[in-house]
């Protein structure tokens, strides 16, 4: 049976009588952060003050979780802790979690900022804060390094690519989606890919079920409002809760098409479909929608607002 990488949350579980998932944890990567050889399991059950059979139980999990890796030598398992461990305390340590992502990201390997952030979740960070404070301002990070010519097209690329895999963890953890809370998520293009998939994981841990529809620059034709009808049908049948469609744009152009195909199916749907615009607009530009903004927080904040009103 496979362990699911979330089934024990770090704070509040035990796996036996007296002792906590937390506190074997920061034992653990107490014991091994300075290990270069890493240590046996029975070495870990006397240095962290378990039994033998508890901790092999600990070790699994924190296997799966990503907490450790096991390399095996004859008949000994050696176990070492995985690139970008620490103990962390949240909230107090929201500060120190951002310029190490960063720093993981430019200069380490993907494994080890996906670890960190698998690490902070299982040490009892928000998914809110690490998707917005931690991960999303690293796509402007990055961006800027490629404008100042300190990183390629290739690297850029790359990056890109790990902070996707970073919004990606979220979308892995098991969530009872709310079938009164449904939103489609487009990006009106490739520069705003990123920052969809990132609203796509807030909303999932928000318990909205979630179509995100990836970048749809390339159906922007005079066919495309047929086509989303046809989506809403299949994804929306019997119409329960709300729909809630959200447009990600580099250009007014972007916005401007989505909202001019979106508007005519939302006023047959009736009020319980809302559509939200997020990109900069030119002030000369109107455009109807229930909400333009350019920043993610208040897109995801009102959201939350218009969800519970509904009830």
């Amino acid at each position: 049976m496979k362990i699911s990488l979330y089934t024990i949350p770090a704070c509040k579980n035990t796996m036996g009588k007296g002792y906590s998932t937390e506190s074997i944890r920061e034992k653990l990567i107490s014991s091994l952060e300075d290990s270069v050889t890493g240590m046996s399991g029975v070495e870990l059950s006397k240095k962290v003050g378990v039994n033998r059979i508890t901790m092999s139980k600990y070790l699994k999990v924190f296997a799966a979780e990503g907490l450790l890796r096991q390399k095996n030598i004859g008949n000994v398992t050696l176990w070492f802790l995985e690139p970008g461990q620490e103990s962390f305390n949240f909230p107090d340590d929201y500060f120190k979690i951002s310029p190490i992502f960063l720093d993981y990201l430019v200069k380490g390997t993907d494994e080890q900022t996906h670890s960190l952030i698998r690490n902070c979740l299982h040490s009892g960070a928000t998914t809110d804060r690490l998707i917005l404070e931690v991960i999303f301002p690293a796509i402007d990070y990055v961006q800027n390094l490629y404008d100042a010519g300190k990183i390629g097209t290739a690297e850029l690329s790359l990056l890109k690519t790990t902070i996707s895999k970073s919004f990606q963890i979220f979308n892995q953890i098991p969530i009872v989606s709310d079938p009164k809370k449904n939103v489609v998520v487009i990006a009106a293009d490739s520069q705003s890919i990123l920052i969809s998939e990132a609203a796509s994981a807030a909303y999932h841990s928000d318990s909205w079920k979630v179509s995100h529809l990836g970048d749809m620059s390339f159906a922007i034709d005079v066919l495309f409002d047929l086509d989303f009808q046809k989506l809403i049908g299949k994804i929306w049948k019997q119409k329960p809760g709300m729909l809630l469609v959200v447009v990600f744009s580099n250009s007014d152009e972007g916005l401007n098409f989505f909202a001019n195909s979106i508007n005519p199916i939302k006023d047959k749907s009736g009020k319980h479909m809302k559509l939200a615009l997020c990109g900069k607009i030119s002030k000369k530009s109107k455009i109807n929608s229930d909400l333009v903004s350019e920043k993610l927080d208040d897109i995801l904040q009102w959201s939350k607002t218009v969800s519970q009103n509904l009830k």
